[in-house]
């Protein structure tokens, strides 16, 4: 068993890394994000991921589609800039039309990188794994969710690509997922969560967050914390997506990667909680959460 003890993250302590928006605010100030994925039959987990993306503050969210008959707008959510995958691959290193103007600019005067957040939905066939190689090639700061990792703990090619990078990786699993990157079977990970996701941020070569109840993240240089937001009723589908949009949208808006993932893990738990005890825990949707973690987002942000 790992002996090292995690630290408890404090909705004081994540509160503290959100900015005040100056008064003369323009919405290149807020950062870019591209999200890759969505194959057949899960364009939904894309799209999931977009959208609290947006709802968490990004000033510009692109939505790559990796599946032939996938939609041209979200119709629920227009704000969006849909299009296909290898389009919106190829538009980087500058997807914000705001920053090609000269208007992406932080409050220091720099040019907020876009952020890559790929694998929601993205599938593992050869287009998608293609997708993958040419997303890290890029050196973007980068999230990575689900299908990605699975290839990942597939190919070493990957994983020494991963450690020629300058720009910051967050990594998303949960036991499933990270029981394939480290090679053994999900009743070891969940045995030593806290070494497992050590092992993980070690092995990736970045910021790991191992959700499940009481989620871990384990930074590249060795903290630890543990999230106590959350409850049973988000065991529902699209949840991972969500989280994998808010981290990125925080990273976008020039949150420290580190932070960005302590943020947003302790809003979408507490997201959830809010959502259990004033509508219900069966039943729970990934889009209610969304909105949940919105409304508090609003709350804890300096006005």
């Amino acid at each position: 068993m790992h002996n090292k003890r995690p630290a408890a993250i404090s909705r004081k302590q994540v509160a503290a890394f959100l900015k005040t928006r100056p008064k003369d605010s323009h919405k290149g100030l807020f950062g870019a994000v591209t999200v890759i994925g969505g194959a057949a039959g899960m364009v939904g987990a894309a799209l999931l991921a977009g959208r609290a993306a947006l709802k968490m503050g990004a000033g510009c969210v692109h939505v790559g589609l990796l599946a032939d008959n996938a939609p041209a707008v979200d119709v629920n959510v227009p704000e969006l800039m849909v299009q296909g995958a290898g389009d919106a691959l190829k538009s980087f290193p500058h997807p914000n039309p705001l920053t090609q103007a000269g208007e992406g600019v932080n409050e220091k005067g720099n040019i907020n990188p876009p952020v890559l957040l790929i694998g929601c939905g993205l599938g593992q066939s050869l287009a998608a794994q293609k997708l993958l190689h040419d997303a890290l090639v890029l050196d973007l700061p980068s999230v990575l969710d689900a299908d990605a990792l699975n290839q990942i703990a597939l190919r070493p090619d990957l994983r020494t690509l991963l450690h020629t990078r300058k720009a910051p990786a967050v990594f998303t699993p949960h036991p499933g997922e990270a029981a394939r990157l480290l090679g053994c079977n999900t009743e070891d990970i969940q045995q030593d969560r806290a070494r497992s996701a050590l092992s993980l941020a070690r092995k990736l070569g970045g910021s790991v967050v191992l959700k499940g109840a009481n989620s871990l993240i384990a930074t590249r240089d060795g903290r630890l914390y543990r999230n106590a937001t959350g409850n049973p009723g988000m065991s529902a589908p699209g949840m991972g997506d969500v989280l994998a949009g808010m981290i990125a949208a925080f990273i976008a808006q020039d949150i420290a990667p580190d932070k960005a993932l302590l943020l947003a893990v302790h809003l979408h738990g507490a997201a959830g909680d809010a959502l259990a005890q004033q509508q219900a825990t069966l039943g729970m949707s990934a889009t209610e959460v969304t909105e949940w973690a919105r409304w508090l987002l609003n709350q804890i942000a300096p006005q």
